[in-house]
């Protein structure tokens, strides 16, 4: 199954899981991650970080915005900037694509979901991670045939992490 998307409670190691795999197979990819954004030791934020190294706020608590996430300002331009920007690119530039993450805040965007699709009905290997909250995009997604969804949790992190290694460098030798 080419398309794998990580879901579990927050801080259980899924883009950790994510940029290990990178660095296992050190093949070019695509797409993005997302990350804290912290000040005094305080997390005030996340930010947008694609593969190519380009880095946007993707909500933060001083943002006043009309989309919101528990006390933080989700800045939709941003996501269709620079997370939907590095997708597309990722469909024309790489055989693996990674979306992390489909959550609340990415899909106040309707064309971060339009990519997504566009992204897991291509013939690219995606690995991502879903949020677990019961929004209905994320289930969709979660559901399809041709996911493979895996629970993570402090218990599987690290089986989960040594066989996703292999499992995607498999996936990817084949594109090679």
């Amino acid at each position: 199954m080419k398309n794998v998307l990580l879901t579990g409670q927050p801080g259980t190691g899924k883009t950790t899981i994510i940029k290990n795999v990178l660095a296992y197979i050190k093949t070019p990819a695509g797409g993005f991650y997302t990350q804290e954004i912290r000040q005094g030791g305080v997390r005030v934020g996340f930010e947008i970080v694609t593969l190519k190294g380009e880095k946007a706020p993707l909500a933060h608590a001083n943002v006043k915005s009309p989309y919101k996430v528990g006390n933080y300002g989700v800045i939709v331009e941003n996501i269709d900037r620079v997370a939907v920007a590095s997708l597309k690119d990722a469909l024309k530039e790489n055989n693996l694509i990674v979306i992390d993450e489909i959550g609340k805040m990415e899909l106040f965007s309707e064309e971060f979901k339009k990519t997504v699709i566009s992204c897991l009905d291509s013939d690219k290997i995606v690995l991502g991670t879903v949020t677990e909250a019961k929004l209905s995009f994320a289930e969709e997604v979660s559901k399809r045939d041709d996911v493979h969804l895996i629970y993570l949790s402090a218990k599987n992190r690290n089986q989960v992490a040594e066989d996703l290694n292999e499992a995607i460098w498999e996936l990817v030798k084949e594109t090679l």
